[in-house]
């Protein structure tokens, strides 16, 4: 994979690309600000993926992170995972779009498991949905969980929902109408008691998902 890293810390920029470089792949670019992230992707050959921290100057608010929302607005089939030293759900919800490429939100914690952290950049880099087991519990602490009166049909439609599937794609994987597709959906919506007037039903839904499995 062709890899841009973006944290202010040189250290852990420095650790990461020399674990990623030792398994073959290949560091693009490496930023310490948002804003120098930015020209990064926009000015040189578009990555397989951007790696940034949420916290990152010029504001160490929530830069890279708007930065990383700001870039998969320009470059839908970026993919990005970002890196955050703390449980911060709200952050997750911004990010998630499953409209675009592969999206991955992890705990700075996750790194030192170099083989789960190995395997999330692959899963996000091809498409997929990774976000950390801490962070989901987090977001979907309201314990509201209707995911035991899914179908297994409503299942594979969750997982394929849960890889970053579109509609459309989901209806191809499955040899299933768009229209049976979205009365999938709509009934995970309602097991799952996300209501129609609520922000972000299918990243929701992925999440709580996410964070039942094992």
């Amino acid at each position: 994979m062709k890899i841009v890293l973006a944290d202010d810390s040189a250290l852990l920029r420095e650790g990461v690309a020399g674990l990623l470089e030792r398994r073959g792949h290949e560091i693009v670019g490496q930023a310490a600000t948002a804003p120098s992230l930015i020209e990064l992707v926009k000015t040189g050959p578009l990555p397989d993926i951007v790696v940034t921290d949420v916290r990152m100057p010029p504001n160490m608010a929530d830069d890279g992170l708007k930065a990383a929302v700001s870039l998969r607005r320009e470059f839908p089939s970026l993919a990005v995972m970002v890196l955050s030293q703390y449980v911060a759900p709200a952050y997750a919800v911004e990010l998630f779009d499953v409209d675009t490429a592969g999206t991955g939100y992890l705990l700075k914690d996750r790194v030192s498991e170099v083989a789960d952290f190995l395997s999330s950049l692959e899963v996000v880099a091809q498409g997929g949905t990774v976000i950390d087991p801490t962070v989901a519990k987090a977001l979907m602490a309201s314990g509201r969980s209707g995911l035991a009166e899914l179908t297994p049909r409503e299942r594979e439609v969750l997982e394929l929902m849960s890889q970053g599937k579109s509609n459309k794609e989901i209806a191809s994987v499955l040899v299933l109408s768009a229209a049976a597709v979205a009365k999938h959906v709509s009934n995970i919506f309602l097991k799952l008691r996300l209501d129609p007037k609520e922000d972000n039903r299918r990243v929701k839904a992925i999440l709580e998902y996410l964070a039942a499995r094992p």
